[in-house]
């Protein structure tokens, strides 16, 4: 692994150039690697991250994909991390042309890494320089302990899909400061509304009282606005300077809790296990918004290095090997998700729409076919818009919220199905559906959606930890209860009980075939599918035995 060659870097500054011409942010520095195939597959496991802490795990991964490349040798053509600098991996025999495209597409990337809110809790700080002081930690604990390093991180590894994510993401928008939450703001947001809770009418008055004041003196009005709430309300001032004051409540995910309350973390024997596990929460952390924005983040640099690419002057003359790996990349297959080809098409959509005025409640309330396709009123907000989104979206609110009938349509799109020919004895795929909410349902089924567990407090006493599974529809993995409990019993130190929902499968009715001559037909029917009925069930693990029983039906 190397760094690019200076001619290859004048390439990329060059793209950089036309990149921040057309609206795209990003900082000035960044690095890129040449690397071979086996290079990659040897990153792979780290998530590109070269500096990650070693795990056993990703050794069997390495030796899991190097038997893949054997049996299907493939050339991927670039991979971008999100760090300070953003760091890039490209193959070590592409050509310039391909370079070119290449970079755009990362350039997309890295906009995308340092502009999406969804990542705003990695922009402070170099991950790869913290994962190299980790990974020097772990080695260092791992001469001192041995297996038991190893024992820490897969049972943190178990729960690290639990992290608070967003919570964290609150706490960088916390509003404690009088300089972001002005005293006007905390009048009318917080003092009528939760500690007096004026009703409607009045709090319009009120409204309409501040408003008069500003207009009768811009410079003086809210002072005098102020004065009256002084003497109507004597304890306004004190609640606010309390309020800006005022912690925000932490709302410690599962590891934060063990962390900060296990009794076996804090006896001074264990005490080396706790870094280790603030390692594992800090990883998960930093990785979550790139799983949560897979389909928008792909989209995105898709459509830039398509837009780029075509108005570069160096494409002359391989027009047609652009056309060929760009299709190769963002074609949008007949069954299956490509999230490049769906979230670029996304993009392309809503630019139109955007340009053309039709995101407004002026379209959407008209039924007559024919008036919505010819509606325009050339806005020219289209690009804007799709910076708005870009920086605000994930994808649950993208596909949620773009994903409507007039794209499907657009794009032929469909929910297939898949059945077995009994005579050909082959299974068949086949338009299941072509409804808007089907494919929705599709794609957000797909997307990653991790289970909401959280600590119940009331019923966390004497030593006991119980975890609340909020049941969303989709139960958890039984055969990966039993082992994420005995590593949650190990960190805390006692017994672990989780309250979740399990399925009860109910028989069947009978059924019964209609008799011919009595009004009946011949025709083989489909068996009445049985009724599924959920339960609530507890787990308990206690001296790494686990046992269940039902709470209610």
């Amino acid at each position: 692994m190397e760094l690019i060659d200076q001619h290859t870097k004048n390439i990329m500054e060059g793209c950089k150039k036309r990149a921040r011409d057309a609206g795209l942010q990003f900082e000035d520095e960044s690095l890129e690697y040449i690397v071979t195939n086996r290079d990659l597959l040897e990153l792979t496991p780290k998530v590109m991250i070269p500096t990650l802490y070693d795990y056993w795990v990703h050794d069997l991964e390495v030796m899991k994909e190097k038997g893949k490349y054997e049996l299907y040798p493939h050339n991927p053509y670039e991979t971008v991390i999100n760090t300070r600098p953003a760091i890039s991996f490209y193959n070590d025999n592409n050509p310039d042309w391909l370079n070119v495209m290449i970079f755009y597409h990362v350039i997309g990337h890295i906009d995308f890494f340092q502009n999406n809110l969804y990542y705003r809790h990695t922009w402070d700080y170099d991950f790869t320089g913290e994962a190299l002081s980790d990974k020097r930690v772990i080695a260092k604990l791992r001469s001192e302990r041995g297996r038991w390093v190893d024992y820490v991180i897969e049972f943190t590894r178990g729960i690290d899909n639990l992290v608070g994510y967003h919570t964290t993401l609150s706490q960088m928008h916390d509003r404690p400061k009088a300089s972001e939450f002005k005293k006007i703001d905390y009048y009318f947001d917080v003092f009528l509304q939760q500690v007096k809770k004026v009703k409607t009418n009045q709090y319009i008055k009120q409204i309409e009282r501040y408003n008069q004041c500003m207009k009768d003196d811009a410079i003086l009005g809210e002072k005098a606005f102020f004065a009256e709430i002084d003497r109507q309300h004597p304890e306004f001032n004190a609640l606010y300077e309390k309020y800006l004051s005022r912690k925000s409540a932490n709302k410690l995910d599962l590891i934060q809790y063990i962390v900060e309350n296990s009794e076996f973390l804090a006896k001074e024997e264990n005490k080396w296990m706790l870094p280790i596990i603030q390692v594992i929460h800090k990883t998960s952390l930093f990785f979550q918004p790139q799983i949560r924005t897979k389909i928008m983040n792909e989209g995105w640099a898709s459509y830039w290095h398509e837009i780029l690419f075509l108005q570069d002057d160096r494409i002359n003359g391989h027009e047609v090997d652009f056309a060929r790996v760009n299709a190769g990349v963002t074609a949008m297959p007949r069954v299956g998700l490509n999230p490049y080809a769906l979230g670029m098409r996304l993009f392309y959509y809503i630019e139109e729409m955007a340009d053309k005025g039709k995101l407004s409640y002026d379209y959407q309330r008209l039924k007559d076919s024919h008036k919505r396709k010819n509606f325009d009123k050339r806005t020219g907000k289209g690009r804007d818009y799709l910076f708005s989104i870009r920086e605000n979206y994930s994808d649950f609110t993208f596909i949620n919220t773009f994903v409507d009938q007039e794209f499907i349509t657009q794009n032929k799109l469909f929910v297939a199905g898949k059945r077995m020919n009994e005579q050909r004895m082959v299974w068949e795929y086949y338009v299941k559906s072509r409804k808007s909410e089907d494919y929705r349902e599709m794609i957000i089924s797909s997307l990653y959606h991790p289970p909401h567990i959280e600590i119940d407090y009331n019923k966390t006493k004497d030593n006991t930890i119980y975890l609340n599974h909020h049941f969303e529809g989709k139960p958890l993995v039984a055969d990966f209860i039993p082992n994420t409990m005995l590593g949650i019993e190990y960190l805390w130190g006692g017994k672990v009980q989780l309250e979740t929902s399990e399925v009860v499968k109910t028989p069947a009715k009978p059924y019964r075939p209609p008799v011919p001559g009595l009004g009946g037909s011949r025709r083989t029917e489909t068996p009445r599918k049985p009724e599924i009925k959920w339960q609530r069930v507890l787990y308990t693990m206690e001296n790494r035995k686990i046992t269940k029983s039902v709470i209610r039906t």
